[in-house]
């Protein structure tokens, strides 16, 4: 079996799981009325564009054989009034039509964005960033004319289509016999052709979702550092070339497939007219004899009939080909959200909150079957007090960290804040209760004041210049030239790792959770900064519960709690003399760091 006939396969396979009519109808659904009054000014400007051909029929059987200037002039005058009111209504409909699609596509980005939102970091840790950006932007922009311009052309042309088919009938039905003979055929070879572009149209976006990824890649700051310190720029812009080379082949493909077949349509349509008067020819010889203006009429008519269907033709071609689009999108809506809010959760007001962390009997795993990440941890963290959570690599302090914030869910066991479970406690209340800051913060491509006040949008300027105090870099900022204006650059690049460290540490603190998780936060700091921060940190969290996940054992040694782990399990506590003393699994890291 060729690849693309395995790709096909796997493709109908995704597409049959996620995609159905109805579910592609329900967006629209909400919008049901305001389509409604499309559908019936599509109908009225068909239905206007139809008198057209009898009025030219009279002309042609009537007026001008009888010299009537008068009834000329008059039906003449119709058949302009006729094309200006089919205009106005055609423009009002087009309108109406552009601002129900955009709406459509807002409502899906959005429900895309928040739906990915709800998903655990597992589901971001296996996705490349370049394949969720081209899925949010590529897909649903490839969906743009389908909501707009497609869909407007679509009733349009059905209802052009059927208004004039009823009107050959009634112009000559046996006439229309022989022109409505052309459908079944070319609808046949139109749907062949469809399905061929539909594949090819998945594995493009899946080519261009590549090419997303490799930009997003290697053209961030981070990128270009690795590409020019490995010297590897040129090997990039060959793997680049590679994938755009692929795209566009795809691109080819997807737009000519079948194409010596729709061939065939465009030269039935072409040979029609000349077939309709050879017809009309050869009933003029009958006892019922159709008349040279019905004969006129009819090809005017069959004009207003080829060019609405060959668009119906064109339309559904190319509707086939965003069912691939839809794949993508609905792939990641139906995957499900790990990470939901109770129905009726659980909200405890900031003043009410004290910061008590309870731990009890939490395993959890990456994936099934794997090896716990953490096995059985039991641990209480009384409100007010500094624990520290050493051990070595590997040993799932940072998992739990992640169990803490709630990036994860437990698969057993239970994290309580203030005796409630995370699982039970309202997003809003979860985020203001614990304060992460970890070892590689994400600043944001804005001002220093933006990225601080990205915790808490009404801070005062006070507010920021206190926070920046306890995290060591006021001073810092202060002596910029444009000072908490200053640009941080894309992931703070113009600032070294500790001055983002302390940045992130101080947006944590505006936000003054009662519950501290430092992972790693300081790691990056010189230990005389390192030591100040401690003091202020100190100074400024004594209601403060503060959870400290750190490899430099120096930072912890005051902590009035240390818990050691390996292998997921917590195999010591103590203060810093004590577990010295026992000369265990601490001791060890002491002497190897």
């Amino acid at each position: 079996m060729s690849t693309f006939d395995e790709a096909s396969e796997s493709y109908e396979d995704l597409a049959a799981r996620h995609v159905s009519l109805r579910r592609v109808l329900s967006l629209f659904a909400p919008y049901r009325w305001r389509i409604a009054g499309v559908v019936m000014l599509m109908v009225l400007a068909a239905a206007i564009g139809l008198i057209g051909p009898f009025l030219l029929r009279a002309i042609i059987d009537v007026a001008l054989p009888l010299h009537d200037l008068a009834l000329l002039i008059w039906l003449v005058a119709g058949m302009v009034a006729v094309a200006m009111i089919a205009a106005a209504v055609e423009a009002w409909q087009v309108v109406l039509t552009s601002h129900i699609g955009q709406t459509v596509l807002h409502d899906l980005r959005v429900r895309l964005y928040s739906h990915l939102q709800s998903l655990s970091l597992r589901f971001f840790t296996g996705t490349r960033t370049g394949e969720v950006q081209s899925r949010i932007a590529g897909d649903i922009a490839g969906l743009q004319s389908l909501v707009t311009e497609t869909a407007s052309e679509l009733g349009r042309s059905l209802s052009a289509t059927v208004m004039t088919a009823v009107a050959i009938v009634i112009l000559d039905w046996r006439l229309a016999i022989f022109v409505l003979l052309i459908v079944p055929g070319t609808v046949l070879i139109s749907s062949r052709v469809a399905r061929a572009r539909e594949a090819l149209t998945f594995q493009q976006q899946a080519r261009a979702a590549d090419m997303s990824v490799a930009v997003q890649e290697t053209l961030s700051a981070s990128g270009i550092i690795l590409a020019r310190t490995m010297g590897r720029g040129p090997h990039l812009a060959q793997h680049f070339a590679r994938i755009s080379g692929d795209l566009a082949k795809l691109e080819v493909k997807a737009h000519t497939a079948g194409e010596w077949q729709w061939s065939l349509i465009g030269f039935a349509l072409a040979v029609l007219p000349a077939l309709t008067l050879l017809m009309g020819g050869w009933l003029m010889q009958t006892d019922n004899p159709a008349t040279i203006g019905t004969l006129v009429a009819m090809i005017a008519l069959q004009e207003q009939l080829l060019w609405p269907f060959e668009q119906l033709l064109e339309i559904g071609r190319d509707m086939r080909k965003t069912r691939a689009l839809f794949a993508r999108i609905f792939e990641y809506l139906d995957k499900p959200a790990e990470i939901t809010e109770r129905i009726e959760p659980v909200v405890i007001p900031r003043e009410a909150m004290r910061g008590t962390v309870q731990m009890e009997k939490v395993r959890f795993s990456y994936a099934d079957g794997d090896r716990p990440a953490i096995d059985d941890v039991t641990l209480t963290i009384p409100a007010g007090s500094h624990v520290a959570i050493v051990g070595p690599t590997g040993s799932g302090k940072t998992t739990l960290g992640y169990l803490l914030a709630r990036l994860y869910d437990v698969d057993r066991g239970s994290i309580r804040f203030d005796g409630v479970d995370l699982r039970d406690l309202s997003f809003d209340t979860l985020s203001r209760m614990l304060g992460v800051v970890t070892q590689d913060p994400y600043l944001l491509h804005a001002s220093i004041a933006e990225n601080l006040r990205f915790a808490r949008p009404e801070a005062t300027d006070a507010e920021l210049v206190a926070a920046t105090k306890v995290a060591q870099i006021h001073d810092h900022i202060a002596g910029l030239p444009d000072g908490y204006d200053t640009l941080v650059g894309e992931r703070g690049y113009r600032f070294s790792g500790g001055e983002k460290q302390r940045l992130a540490l101080a947006r944590t603190i505006l936000r003054d959770p009662p519950i501290l998780l430092l992972d790693e936060a300081t790691s990056a700091l010189d230990t005389r900064t390192e030591r100040a921060m401690s003091l202020a940190l100190d100074d400024s969290s004594r209601a403060r519960t503060t959870i400290t996940i750190a490899h430099r054992l120096s930072t912890i040694r005051h902590a009035d709690l240390i818990v050691v782990m390996q292998s997921g399990k917590i195999v010591e506590r103590g203060t810093h003399e004590e577990l010295q003393s026992h000369n265990g699994v601490y001791a060890a890291l002491l002497r190897g760091g």
